[in-house]
């Protein structure tokens, strides 16, 4: 029940015609790309060419009617960064960030479809976020590392902490150290070659304790039971 004193948004356009509360869910997030820019944005506040960055796809007057539908709903804000930047970005509210476990539950289900082909396009924030989702939780809790990507445009730090993978955007620094293109350090993460392959590779750099780097890298499969 909407609370009297409360201004209530505009209702959107129903596209299901349905009282169905998934179906309401889907009216408002059903757009192409909209889950993808939500996941864009699941680690932090973004300008508009770093969101379009990290979705090739998308056009730029496709991006702004999304986050214009975003923000009108209540899941996104603009806001502006505090000097010296004072530059526009697009940050997720709460309600926003409350989809998370949708998009997590997303990848575990796409996970175990047919016809998943890594080798396209891999934002930084997909591959950290994979990552969050795809890690062995009961083996990583007698792991304790801190780990950082430098992914070109964007940098990440994180760390295991009781099973779960947690990161931030950040400078790339830790136990570990991994540096490469999202595409090209996913098969270093998810696989099958060790570590040790990549060595004086071309495309990747690691940096740290090859045998914790390997026990770290075992943690993260794309499994499909």
């Amino acid at each position: 029940m909407t609370d009297p004193g409360e201004n209530p948004r505009p209702s959107r356009r129903s596209i299901h015609e349905e009282g169905c509360i998934a179906a309401h869910a889907l009216d408002i997030l059903g757009e192409r790309w909209t889950f993808l820019v939500m996941r864009e944005l699941m680690f932090g506040p973004k300008r508009f060419g770093l969101i379009r960055a990290g979705l090739p796809g998308i056009s730029a007057s496709v991006l702004t009617q999304r986050l214009e539908g975003l923000e009108a709903s209540g899941i996104v804000r603009r806001m502006l960064l505090p000097k010296p930047a004072e530059v526009q970005v697009y940050a997720l509210t709460d309600v926003g960030l409350a989809a998370r476990p949708v998009i997590e539950a997303l990848c575990r289900w796409g996970v175990r479809m047919p016809g998943h082909d890594p080798t396209k396009f891999i934002s930084p924030t997909s591959l950290m976020f994979s990552m969050m989702v795809m890690v062995d939780e009961d083996a990583a809790r007698g792991l304790a590392v801190q780990a950082g990507f430098d992914l070109g445009r964007e940098s990440f730090r994180g760390a295991l902490v009781a099973g779960r993978w947690q990161v931030e955007p950040g400078p790339a620094e830790g136990d570990l150290v991994f540096a490469g293109s999202p595409n090209a350090l996913a098969p270093v993460i998810y696989g099958p070659q060790p570590l040790a392959h990549w060595s004086g590779s071309e495309t990747v750099r690691f940096s740290g304790d090859p045998a914790l780097g390997q026990r770290f890298i075992d943690l993260f499969s794309l499994r499909r039971g």
